[in-house]
């Protein structure tokens, strides 16, 4: 009888002085550092563990975006980047973008030596992935933040489209030694679709609570705004906030929303903002993560949104964490899986994705911030993600799960 892999709450803390020889992981992924979003935050974290626990890392990754800045080297990770191709809003989203990345990736890969390969979604860069790790008889591990094709269906696609990318997912979950799910939910998705409970390790979902702090400078010293960061598309439709801010601003002609990222409906969210509230919100692109912890600190509130009923009701926001990280409240727009996070930590305002919802609670979280029922929170808030959504802490049950995945390999080969 098969059971789930459990990974400790806690993994072992080590130092570089444990570096050991046969411990080189090979990290795939569209998106790294510098760019900011919550693939590259786990990614990152995993790299550093790995690093820690004595591997050597190497990442194959794309050139970043102009714009979003250089990343700092690291000791024992080696980032070999590789231009690919990206629409107008930045991203490296769409059939021929990933395939821009997908299909030298057999090549790059058959020159990068290592004794594991981890790979992130979309299942094509992982199917790639897996298959070079099954040649070069190396084990595979794939972090799952969610089932990719589930999102696929729910935005629509054609049938047909649906039916190879789950093909593909399916095999891509056969080809793995390992899956690395970031919620119960998750795990449970992935054993519905064919994997088998010891494959799974559930390691929970973090955000750099030393990036994202209280102690970080506010920016926007003397202004009241709202803050939106990261990905802008059909998973958040982030107009809910345009609509409803149109009101606000009517009562409070003194507040901003800033908006941080990219994304199918970046394009959108400008033509609505110059329509409702002209020269009432910036767009500034990517930016650093430093940089975004100082717009979160500063703001009234963060912006967060999931679509419900598209296959992304058990998703866990990583903006979210960020902002209370921060010790700023959330204002959250969606399902209320992940609304009585927000509700039972008293992270903020979650409330149904609607125009008159979102209004309300614009409302009410502009009144806080300036009856000082904000600052009082901020510790609470920020001892609550320290406590529960360390990136580190993620990182390190990551890194737990992926070399124990080289040490089952070899002792299969043995």
């Amino acid at each position: 009888m098969t059971s789930k892999r459990t990974v400790t709450l806690e993994a072992p803390r080590v130092t570089m002085s444990s570096r050991r020889p046969g411990r080189r992981a090979v990290v795939v992924s569209r998106f790294y550092e510098p760019e900011v979003n919550a693939g590259v935050f786990r990614l990152g974290a995993l790299s550093r563990a790995l690093v820690a626990a004595g591997a050597d890392v190497t990442v194959v990754t794309s050139k970043p975006p102009g714009g979003a800045g250089a990343s700092a080297a690291r000791p024992g990770i080696s980032v070999r980047r590789w231009p690919v191709l990206r629409d107008r809003g930045g991203n490296v989203r769409g059939y021929l973008q990933y395939a821009s990345f997908d299909i030298p990736l057999l090549a790059r890969l058959a020159f990068v030596p290592g004794d594991v390969i981890v790979s992130e979604a979309p299942p094509t860069t992982g199917l790639i992935a897996g298959i070079v790790a099954r040649i070069r008889r190396r084990p595979f591990v794939y972090y799952g933040a969610d089932v990719w094709t589930d999102g696929v269906a729910a935005v629509g696609s054609h049938r047909l489209v649906v039916a190879i990318m789950r093909f593909l997912e399916r095999s891509t979950i056969r080809l793995s030694s390992v899956i690395l799910s970031v919620s119960d939910d998750v795990t449970r998705r992935f054993e519905e679709l064919g994997a088998r409970p010891n494959q799974m390790a559930t390691i929970g979902h973090g955000i750099d609570t030393e990036v994202f702090s209280p102690d970080v400078e506010p920016a926007g010293a003397g202004e009241r705004y709202f803050v939106y960061t990261g990905t802008m598309s059909e998973v958040h439709t982030p107009q809910v906030f345009m609509r409803a801010f149109a009101t606000v601003s009517a009562e409070h002609p003194d507040v901003h929303v800033k908006i941080f990222g990219q994304g199918v409906f970046a394009q959108e969210m400008r033509e609505l903002a110059d329509e409702l509230v002209p020269g009432k919100v910036a767009f500034s692109g990517v930016i650093p993560a430093a940089a975004v912890a100082q717009w979160i600190r500063g703001s009234a509130a963060a912006l967060v949104s999931l679509t419900p009923g598209i296959g992304y009701d058990f998703a866990h926001p990583t903006k979210a964490y960020a902002a209370a990280a921060c010790g700023t409240p959330v204002l959250f727009a969606g399902p209320d899986s992940f609304g009585d996070i927000v509700r039972s930590a008293s992270l903020g305002e979650a409330v149904a994705h609607d125009t008159d919802a979102v209004t309300d609670a614009m409302r009410r979280l502009l009144a806080q911030a300036a009856d000082g029922t904000t600052e009082e929170m901020r510790a609470t808030r920020t001892a609550w993600a320290r406590a529960n959504v360390s990136l580190a802490a993620v990182g390190q049950r990551a890194a737990t799960a992926v070399l124990e995945s080289i040490t089952s390999s070899r002792r299969a080969r043995d």
